[in-house]
C-alpha cells in the first residue's frame, strides 16, 4: 500500500466544500418547522417535514457512496450539490406543504455531500492520518454549524419572507458547485475504482453485506447508538436549559457556540495525536466513555436559573416564540419555568463543565469509528461503507427527537440524558471488544 499524506493543496478544497455545503444547510435547519407551520401544518405533519430528510438519506447516501466508489468522487459530489441547490430553490418557491416535504426528500435522496467528501478524504490519507483527515471534515462541519444559523437570523432581520433564507442557502450551494468544478481534483483514480455493480443500487444489499463483515458490524452499531443518544441531547438541549437554567434562545445559541468551539478544537488539535497514541479502536472507547460521563453530569445539573433570569420576562418572551422542532414532533411538552428566587451561578457552571467531556467525546467518536470502518474494508468500498455509516446516522437522527422527547415528557427533563448516559456506559464495555478485535486492515492485507 503506497503511503499517502495530507497535503495542503488537496485538503483545502475538500474542507472548503464541506464548510460551504454545511453553511447552506444550516441556514435552513433552524427554520424548517416555520416553513411547515406557514401552511397550517399539524404537529404530525411538521414532524414529517423534520424526518423527511434523514429518512430519504437512509436510501440515498449508501447508493451515492457506492456509486462514488465506481465512478469517482467528483461526478457524484457534483450531482449531490446540484440536487441540493435545486431542493433549496424548491423550498424558496414552495406554495404547499407537499412541496416543502418533496424538497427535503430530493435533498435526502441525492444530497450525499458530506459522505462523498469523507470518502475523498480517505482517498488522500493513509491509515496513520485517516482519523485526522476525517476530523478535518468534522471541523468544517462544526464551523458551518456555528455560522449558518447566525446568517439565517440575520436574513430574517431584513426580510419577513421565509424564502430569503432558502435563496441564501441555494446561493451557498451554488458556490460549492463552482468550488468543486474548479478546485476539486479527483481523488479516486480509475484503476482504484470498484467496477462491480454488486450492491450499488440496492440499499439492503449494501447494508447487509457490510453488516455481515464481523469487523465492520460493531462499529456500525456503535455509530447508530451513539448518534441516537447524542442527537437526542442536541434536540432537547433548548428545552432542558430552559427548564433548568432559564436560558432562552440567545442563551441556547451561546451554548451551541461553546460546544462548537470545543468540537472544532478537538477535531483540529486532538484527533490526530490521540489516534497515533491510542489507535482508533481505543480512541472510540475513550470517546464513548466521555460521552457517558458528560450525559450523566448533564442529567444531574442543578435546577438553578442564571443570575440574570427573571421569570416574568422569560414567560413573556416564550409567549411570542414558535414551538421548537422537538415540541411539534412529540406534541406540546409542558415546561415549568424555574423559580427566580433560586438564581445563582451553580447551575450554569455545572452545566458548562459537564459539556466539556460530552463535547470532547462527540468530537472524537465519529471520526474514530469512520476511520475504523474504512480500514476494515477494501479501498474500493470505502465510499460504500461510509454511505452505510451515514445512513445509520440518518436513521438515528429521525428517531432521536421522538424517543428523547417522549422520555422528556413522561419522565422529566433529566430522563433522556440519564438514560443515554447509562446506555453509553454499556457501550463503553462493549467497545473494549472493538479494541480487542483491532487487526490489520483488509486494504493493507490485500495491497
Amino acid at each position: 500500500m503506497t503511503s499517502k499524506g495530507l497535503t495542503f493543496d488537496r485538503v483545502v478544497p475538500i474542507f472548503t466544500i464541506v464548510f460551504v455545503d454545511v453553511l447552506g444547510l444550516t441556514v435552513i435547519l433552524p427554520l424548517l418547522h416555520l416553513y411547515a407551520a406557514a401552511y397550517g401544518a399539524t404537529p404530525l405533519q411538521i414532524g414529517l417535514v423534520a424526518a423527511a430528510f434523514p429518512l430519504a438519506q437512509l436510501i440515498g447516501v449508501p447508493v451515492m457512496g457506492a456509486l462514488s466508489d465506481r465512478f469517482g468522487r467528483k461526478p457524484l459530489l457534483l450531482i449531490s450539490q446540484i440536487t441540493t441547490c435545486i431542493s433549496f430553490l424548491m423550498l424558496a418557491a414552495a406554495t404547499s406543504l407537499e412541496m416543502i416535504i418533496l424538497s427535503r426528500v430530493v435533498d435526502g435522496l441525492f444530497g450525499a455531500n458530506l459522505a462523498t467528501a469523507q470518502a475523498a478524504m480517505t482517498d488522500i490519507s493513509d491509515e496513520q492520518s485517516r482519523s485526522r483527515a476525517l476530523g478535518l471534515t468534522g471541523a468544517a462541519f462544526g464551523l458551518g454549524f456555528l455560522f449558518g444559523p447566525a446568517i439565517s437570523l440575520f436574513a430574517l432581520e431584513f426580510s419577513d419572507s421565509l424564502a430569503m433564507p432558502a435563496f441564501i442557502a441555494a446561493a451557498y450551494s451554488g458556490l460549492s458547485i463552482l468550488l468543486t468544478l474548479f478546485m476539486f481534483k479527483e481523488t479516486l483514480p480509475a484503476n482504484k475504482r470498484n467496477i462491480t455493480k454488486r450492491g450499488v443500487l440496492n440499499l439492503g444489499t449494501t447494508a447487509l453485506r457490510m453488516l455481515r463483515i464481523p469487523a465492520v458490524r460493531l462499529p456500525l452499531l456503535l455509530m447508530f447508538t451513539q448518534q441516537l443518544v447524542f442527537f437526542a441531547f442536541e434536540s432537547l438541549l433548548g428545552l432542558f436549559v430552559l427548564s433548568r437554567l432559564g436560558l432562552l434562545g440567545q442563551g441556547t445559541a451561546l451554548i451551541f457556540i461553546y460546544v462548537g468551539i470545543i468540537l472544532i478544537y478537538v477535531q483540529v488539535r486532538i484527533i490526530g495525536r490521540w489516534s497515533k497514541r491510542f489507535g482508533d479502536a481505543r480512541m472510540a472507547t475513550i470517546a464513548i466513555g466521555l460521552l457517558a460521563v458528560g450525559l450523566l453530569l448533564v442529567a444531574l445539573t442543578p435546577n438553578q436559573p442564571h443570575p440574570l433570569y427573571f421569570e416574568r420576562r422569560a414567560a413573556a418572551e416564550l409567549s411570542q416564540l414558535a414551538p421548537s422542532a422537538v415540541e411539534v414532533m412529540v406534541g406540546n411538552i409542558g415546561i415549568s419555568l424555574p423559580d427566580e428566587a433560586g438564581r445563582g451561578f451553580g447551575g450554569i457552571l455545572w452545566f458548562l463543565a459537564a459539556l466539556i467531556p460530552l463535547s470532547i467525546g462527540a468530537g472524537l467518536i465519529r471520526p474514530a469509528l469512520n476511520s475504523l470502518l474504512v480500514k476494515r474494508v477494501p479501498d474500493q468500498e470505502s465510499g460504500a461503507v461510509l454511505g452505510v455509516s451515514a445512513s445509520f446516522v440518518s436513521l438515528a437522527d429521525a428517531l432521536a427527537p421522538l424517543l428523547g422527547g417522549l422520555l422528556f415528557q413522561s419522565l422529566g427533563a433529566s430522563a433522556p440524558f440519564a438514560a443515554g448516559g447509562v446506555l453509553l456506559l454499556g457501550l463503553f464495555l462493549i467497545s473494549w471488544k472493538l479494541g480487542a478485535q483491532s487487526r490489520p486492515s483488509v486494504a493493507a492485507s490485500t495491497s
